[in-house]
């Protein structure tokens, strides 16, 4: 259980510091949630619509609809048309995004990756296991939003 409690208290401070991002952004909460997807997604060769973010993030299509045109006038987020099928459109993170997350971030993502150093490639593996394992236990839908 202490593995647990600790697991909680990260998730805890990680909430913390990303609602503090999302304030001084100017951000909703389920902005911050909606840009972490489309990032994740972006380095994972994903391809997002609308559909399938509002899914991940459990928003009906009217929601979807406010949170992306929120997004756009921010100049986060791009609506494009997908170049294989004209009907289908497709989610871009602008480089503004990315920028303003590098510097709020930054400094906690550079600590992170620095404490991995602390660890042989076989103890990361085994924490990369782990979380992985706590990610499927807490997702009822499977996906990892």
């Amino acid at each position: 259980m202490r593995l647990v409690h600790l697991l909680r208290a990260v998730t805890v401070e990680l909430h913390l510091r990303g609602a503090e991002f999302a304030a001084r952004s100017g951000l909703h909460p389920t902005d911050l949630r909606a840009l972490i997807r489309l990032l994740d997604a972006d380095r994972a060769g994903e391809v997002v619509t609308p559909g399938r973010l509002g899914e991940a993030l459990r928003l009906n299509s009217a929601g979807t609809t406010a949170l992306l045109d929120r997004l756009e006038r921010l100049g986060l987020v791009r609506r494009s048309r997908d170049e294989r099928d004209r009907r289908r459109i497709l989610l871009v993170v602008e480089p503004k995004a990315v920028e303003l997350g590098w510097s709020f971030f930054g400094p906690l993502i550079g600590g992170l990756v620095d404490a991995a150093q602390e660890f042989t490639p076989g103890e990361l593996d085994v924490v990369r296991r782990y979380l992985t394992a706590a990610l499927d236990a807490a997702d009822p839908v499977g996906k990892g939003g």
